[in-house]
């Protein structure tokens, strides 16, 4: 027995000591000892590797063993270092040789001339080859993120800025820092999974951040190279198939390296403020392929937030004939309100599989999953699986913000934050609303602000609608919300009451029970014209009473459910009884003899006079909401939708029920949408557009609240949303009848007015569009406009034409509120 055990003893440490792995770490110098950041090192003939930091220090765990392990870096001679890894960590520092780039005579198939372009033209002949060369792959991707502040004021609107952001006593240090590993797949010609297995964030992002492996895959191949969050536009990579057009090129230097020969070319572009890059890129002459790039784009070519970003690239051979990128970076600095910054987002390719043989619907619409423990690795997770070395700042940092996080999760800091944030005060009271919230219960309490409490219009005078909602969530994310409201008048002395309630008991698939009942003062047009605020203001300040109103007494309830990946349904059953209301009031701030207030008829603007009478109304409401392949990232709180690649497709029926109790509608109406609201037209920009078609089968008994109603514009301010008009009276062009509606709108994005000097600093971009409505019995309605916009600031002017005739003209203007 004794021997057995023995046995077994050693049989456990033999397959411990076969588990056992252990660091290869050291650091990657110059010649003169400085650092080669970002250097890459991997296992030869394996994808296995890492990347060093921007110090030059690497480090990664290997087994025992004898490895040949590769050193590179573009510019510098590549290096193979035979490593023996024994039962201890090994250090290894390596010097890089910076490589010779020689000039040579170049002869491409007997091309003569600029041997740079010649070069670079049998790249781009083989763009396409190398773009569709891997059908689909799975790799590790490891993502690290930094962002410092290297530069700020000391005070910011009186407070203390080094206080407020964390800072040294210098004004400088990390504002946030990222990383996070996943497993990520890919398959031609754009399906993608991803799962992070691990997270860590430390501080706030004020910037950007790119944490998913989508962000970071950098593939020149691609005609144009987006980058997220920076710019609305696109730029021409330097092998794109019109690349001749914005680039010229030139052959620096060649080199020898395992038998190929390594062209190093500069790109430079042709005009200075186009949407290109700059800076060097290596080829693999007759292969004709990227080996790397270090390529910049600058403020010149119209990049947001910062002045530079670099991004450097390094391939790898994954077998002989095919090579995937190993290791990119973005590094980027900027200064904005003199608060200057850099920073850096890098990724690291591992572990590629060329043959992942993907089961049948593997790929759907969920495009990455982030695990519920995603966020919950502690320190020493991160210190055996990081493959790019913290720097000692980055070390510093991430102890000092796990402190500050430790003390912030506790009990009392969470009461004492809880308790400072139920505060009243001027600001939330007027502005933004009160919120008393209960994390322990997952309750919150909210008081609708001052500023939509009040109001004044036509029929009802001045008025108060004090408005409360409460929301409670569970632990299974579902919740549900009850929104009381009171209404009252005191020119019409009309009280109204009504409850509102939303059960969300399928988060993930938009599952919605809704009920509401009471009595409420509605806009005849049921998809809105002027909020509450802007109505009230524009009827005392200018007795423009843009909205019209009715009473109605009603109960209704609803359901909403996703059927299926990309197929939203939603139906509602209402019942009301409906009143026509009349003005009551013709108080107003300012006397303009030019003008006076319409009646509640939009019919007859100039007197009162009956548009409906008192009745009932039994409506049947369905929609059927299609978005073809739809994608969404699934996270531990619910799914984030990303923005739709293809159209949308709506289906709409409504119909008035008659006989059944009492109710005195009868009509059938049937119409669908198709719209989108990003159609990439490459460097031009991009496109919007909404087109609605419908018709009533039968209109036997129907009133004007009933009929269909378009997002209509009177007054300065407008809505930018794609399918509403500049120009169009909210109510006069209302359908009983067939409709069809069409809106186009192009931005440029910067395109045409970056090249007028003194201008492109402006970052301005530049829309035109046209919105047209046609209905039987009228004439076809036209508006045709142009403008400029800066993020949430906008300017249009345009026309508006009912048939041959111009009806009017202006300019419209958005600043964020509707």
């Amino acid at each position: 027995m004794s021997k057995f055990l023995r046995l077994l003893v050693i049989l456990l440490f033999a397959l411990k000591a076969a588990g056992q792995t252990y660091q290869l770490s050291g650091r990657i110098t110059d010649l003169q000892n400085k650092p080669i950041g970002f250097a890459s090192i991997y296992i030869k003939n394996t994808t296995y590797g890492t990347s060093a930091n921007e110090n030059g220090y690497y480090s990664f765990n290997l087994k025992a063993g004898n490895y040949n392990v590769i050193y590179r870096f573009v510019g510098y001679k590549e290096r193979i270092e035979n490593i023996t890894i024994g039962n201890h960590d090994e250090l290894r520092d390596v010097k890089m040789i910076p490589d010779s780039f020689l000039l040579k005579t170049v002869n491409i198939r007997s091309q003569r001339g600029n041997a740079g372009k010649e070069i670079m033209r049998q790249v781009i002949n083989k763009r396409e080859f190398y773009l569709n060369q891997v059908k689909e792959y799975s790799a590790v991707v490891y993502i690290k993120g930094v962002q410092k502040l290297v530069k700020a004021p000391k005070k910011l609107l009186g407070r203390d800025v080094s206080n407020i952001l964390e800072l040294d006593s210098t004004g400088k240090g990390i504002l946030y820092q990222s990383e996070s590993l996943s497993n990520y797949s890919f398959k031609q010609p754009n399906k993608v999974k991803e799962e992070m297995i691990a997270s860590k964030v430390a501080g706030q992002n004020t910037a950007f951040s790119y944490n998913k492996a989508s962000d970071m895959k950098v593939n020149f191949y691609h005609n144009l190279f987006h980058v997220p969050g920076l710019s609305a536009r696109g730029f021409v990579s330097p092998v794109a198939s019109e690349a001749m057009l914005f680039y010229n090129y030139k052959l620096l230097g060649s080199t020898t390296e395992n038998g190929k020969t390594i062209d190093k070319i500069q790109v430079i572009p042709k005009r200075r403020h186009d949407p290109v890059f700059r800076g060097v890129i290596y080829i693999v002459e007759d292969d004709w392929r990227i080996y790397g790039s270090d390529l910049l784009i600058t403020k010149d070519a119209n990049i947001n937030l910062v002045d530079t970003l670099e991004i450097s690239q390094q391939y790898m051979p994954v077998r002989d004939s095919i090579w995937m990128p190993g290791a990119t970076q973005f590094n980027f600095k900027g200064d904005v309100l003199g608060f200057k910054f850099e920073g850096y987002y890098a990724v690291i390719f591992n572990n590629y599989n060329l043959d992942p043989q993907f089961p049948d619907g593997y790929f759907n619409a969920e495009i990455m999953r982030i695990d519920t423990a995603a966020n919950k690795k502690d320190s020493n997770y991160w210190a055996q699986t990081r493959p790019l070395p913290l720097t000692l700042q980055e070390a510093k940092d991430y102890r000092k913000k796990d402190s500050i996080t430790t003390i912030r999760q506790s009990l009392p800091y969470l009461d004492s934050l809880e308790h400072a944030n139920n505060q009243l005060s001027p600001f939330n009271f007027t502005i933004t609303g009160y919120q008393h919230s209960n994390r322990v219960k997952g309750e919150a309490f909210y008081v609708y602000p001052f500023y939509q409490t009040i109001y004044f219009n036509t029929v009802e005078g001045y008025g108060l609608i004090p408005k409360v909602k409460f929301t409670k969530t569970f632990k299974n994310g579902s919740s549900y919300a009850i929104t009381p409201a009171l209404r009252y008048g005191f020119s019409n002395k009309m009280f109204n009451a009504n409850v509102n309630f939303a059960y969300h008991y399928d988060p993930p698939h938009k599952g919605t029970y809704f009920v509401a009942f009471g009595s409420d003062i509605l806009d005849l047009s049921d998809v809105g014209t002027r909020s509450l605020t802007f109505n009230t203001l524009s009827t005392l300040l200018s007795e423009s009473n843009f909205v019209k109103y009715y009473r109605s007494r009603y109960g209704r309830l609803g359901w909403e459910h996703e059927l299926a990946d990309g197929i939203l349904f939603n139906t509602e059953l209402s019942y009301a009884t409906r009143d026509q209301l009349y003005n009551t009031s013709a108080n107003h701030w300012f006397d303009n003899p030019n003008k006076q207030y319409t009646s509640n008829n939009p019919l007859t603007p100039l007197e009162e006079s009956p548009l409906f009478p008192h009745h009932n109304a039994l409506t049947f409401k369905a929609s059927l909401l299609f978005t073809f392949d739809q994608r969404y990232v699934t996270r531990p709180t619910g799914r984030v939708y990303e923005q739709p690649k293809l159209p949308q497709l709506r289906l709409n029926y409504r119909k008035g029920v008659s006989g059944i109790l009492n109710s005195g509608v009868d009509y059938d109406l049937v119409s669908a949408d198709i719209f989108d609201d990003r159609v990439s037209e490459g460097l031009l920009g991009f496109s919007s557009y909404k087109i609605s078609a419908g018709t009533f089968l039968n209109s036997n008994k129907l009133y004007f609240m009933d009929f269909n109603h378009f997002l209509g514009n009177q007054g300065t301010v407008f809505d930018p949303t794609i399918g509403s008009f500049r120009y169009l009276p909210f109510y006069t062009n209302s359908a009983n009848s067939a409709f069809v509606e069409a809106h186009f709108e192009h931005n440029f994005t910067g395109n045409l007015l970056n090249n007028i000097p003194g201008v492109r600093s402006l970052k301005l971009e530049e829309v035109i569009g046209a919105n047209y409505l046609t209905e039987r019995n009228k004439n076809n309605y036209y508006e045709f406009y142009f403008g400029i916009k800066r993020l949430f600031l906008r300017f249009d002017y345009g026309f508006a034409y009912n048939g041959n005739r111009k009806v009017t003209q202006g300019i419209r203007i958005f600043y964020g509120l509707k």
